[in-house]
């Protein structure tokens, strides 16, 4: 006795709708993704309750920032307080070397807009070691 075998369906899974899907979900988390992005200054906060002295480098810029917002460069008074004018100072002051360290000595009581222009314009003109100092923080009194 022979048997007729029935024919064998071909099983094939349609790709087409699951590709949609993985498309889909890609397409999701690149827009839901946020990126980082790393800071463009290194910051060295020194410590201000050990209040360590560190030698200067042999050749270091320094902005000050007096309370009104006020800029010097290196000691010299810039004649307006704005970013185009302390850009080009820096530019001016540093020939170019971004690799110079640069402190920034601001004021208890300078605006922080001031000291943010500040950082601002050596983030721009490629400065990456910068100092903030500070002063010894006085013992509370009882």
């Amino acid at each position: 006795m022979k048997f007729r075998r029935k024919p064998r369906e071909n099983v094939e899974i349609n790709l087409a709708s699951l590709l949609d899907v993985v498309f889909i979900l890609l397409l999701f988390f690149v827009v839901s993704t946020t990126f980082n992005r790393e800071a463009q200054l290194k910051i060295e906060l020194p410590e201000a309750e050990s209040a360590e002295v560190q030698e200067a480098p042999p050749r270091q810029l320094e902005i000050t920032i007096a309370a009104d917002g006020s800029y010097a460069l290196n000691g010299q008074g810039l004649v307006k307080s704005d970013m185009a004018t302390l850009s080009s100072a820096l530019q001016k002051e540093s020939e170019g070397d971004s690799s110079l360290p640069l402190v920034i000595s601001a004021d208890a009581r300078t605006p922080h807009q001031a000291v943010i222009t500040a950082m601002d314009a050596a983030g721009k003109l490629g400065f990456t070691h910068l100092r903030i100092s500070t002063v010894d923080a006085e013992p509370a009194k009882p």
